[in-house]
């Protein structure tokens, strides 16, 4: 699909747009979109490609004559690992290990100039609908989980990884990257899975990332309640009240 000025549109999101010109990604924002995330999530992307992990270059950060800010990236050649999954089911076994392994390689690093995801966290919940109880019992789990600091993505899965044809793997979108613990940054690729009725998925991400990263299911399982409270922020009423299910267990077995 193409958009007014004739460059392919990659993606619509409720306040930004997706397109492609040429070699070129543009990530475009409404005009009401704070310009401090605009600023932060290039930003992000500046920093953790001085990692050494593969991610889209950053090119430019720039405003439109009509006042929307726009993020300006190198195009990924290649297919979503979403889309290999879907195509060849025959393989989801092995695409589902190629995944985990792709995002403990991330994990695997340290950007020390990024937010904490401990301190959004915070932040999240004291923004999230919850009761006084519910916020307390919240922060006082998140300051007894670990406390690590390693290169996290924030919103991992299956689409944002692109599959390119020289077989190695690019990472897009880059807006919710911290450093923190990356059994926090599993849970939340476990409960996106669960948001799109994934259940089979979600167990095998989880068994998978689990068994590799040598980090064990309950130790992951107990991010899960402070991961959906911080989620309740994004999505619509339906996906709100599925994650305050998740919000309000605290054990599990």
């Amino acid at each position: 699909m193409a958009d007014g000025e004739g460059r392919v549109v990659l993606a619509q999101r409720p306040a930004k747009v997706i397109v492609r010109e040429g070699e070129r990604v543009l990530k475009i924002f409404d005009q009401n979109y704070s310009v401090a995330d605009v600023l932060n999530e290039a930003l992000n992307q500046a920093r953790v490609m001085e990692s050494g992990l593969r991610i889209p270059e950053l090119l430019e950060v720039r405003k439109t004559p009509e006042g929307k800010w726009v993020i300006v990236m190198a195009f990924a050649e290649g297919g979503t690992l979403a889309e290999a999954m879907g195509e060849n089911p025959g393989r989801f076994g092995e695409l589902m290990d190629r995944f985990v392994d792709i995002q403990l390689d991330m994990n695997r690093r340290t950007v020390r100039l990024l937010n904490s995801m401990r301190e959004k966290m915070i932040r999240q919940i004291d923004e999230a609908p919850l009761d006084p109880a519910t916020r307390y019992d919240l922060h006082t789990r998140v300051e007894s989980m670990p406390r690590r600091a390693r290169l996290c993505h924030g919103d991992f899965n299956p689409t944002n990884v692109i599959l390119g044809q020289d077989g190695g793997a690019t990472i897009v979108d880059w807006s919710h990257a911290t450093q923190g613990d990356p059994g926090a940054d599993a849970a939340r690729t476990y409960l996106l899975f669960k948001l799109l009725g994934q259940e089979a998925e979600a167990e095998l991400y989880l068994l998978t990332f689990c068994a590799k990263s040598l980090i064990p299911r309950a130790e992951v399982q107990k991010w899960l309640p402070i991961v959906a409270a911080c989620q309740t922020l994004k999505g619509d009423a339906a996906e709100r009240e599925f994650l305050m299910k998740w919000v309000n267990v605290f054990d599990f077995e």
